[in-house]
């Protein structure tokens, strides 16, 4: 069993934290394309779609198009990469979840938003308070 303490609900800090995560997985997916490219992709985004790099958490839906009118079918392989990376940086952060990254049917806005209920849920708990029960918490994430 473990001590761990609820707070209320997430702060700013951890939503701002969880958006850092996911610019983060992004930036680093598309620097798999070669800095020129991941530049110009950035570039492209603002110039043609208006979003603007900080911007993307809160506009993931018309990042998604503008990546599908940018990548075509490639697109589908970069929020494939993003998910890897942003649930490695969540697993960090959260320190080592066991959940598996991979949810089978799963859109890459909903796997952010799990990712990101996962992450404000592992910031609320904190060494001291309520009683959990681990073996609990890991069939959740089985």
């Amino acid at each position: 069993m473990s001590f761990r303490k609820l707070k209320n609900s997430p702060t700013q800090k951890e939503r701002a934290d969880f958006n850092r995560l996911l610019l983060e997985a992004i930036d680093e997916t598309l620097s798999c394309l070669g800095e020129s490219s991941k530049r110009a992709t950035y570039r492209h985004l603002e110039a043609v779609f208006n979003i603007k790099q900080k911007e993307i958490p809160n506009n993931i839906d018309d990042f998604l198009r503008a990546l599908e009118s940018l990548f075509g079918l490639g697109a589908k392989i970069l929020k494939i990469m993003f998910m890897k990376s942003l649930h490695a940086k969540v697993k960090v952060a959260s320190e080592g979840a066991s959940c598996e990254w991979v949810v089978p049917g799963m859109t890459f806005r909903e796997y952010v938003e799990l990712m990101k209920q996962h992450f404000e849920e592992a910031s609320m708990y904190q060494e001291v308070g309520i009683f959990m029960d681990e073996t609990k918490e890991q069939q959740i994430c089985s």
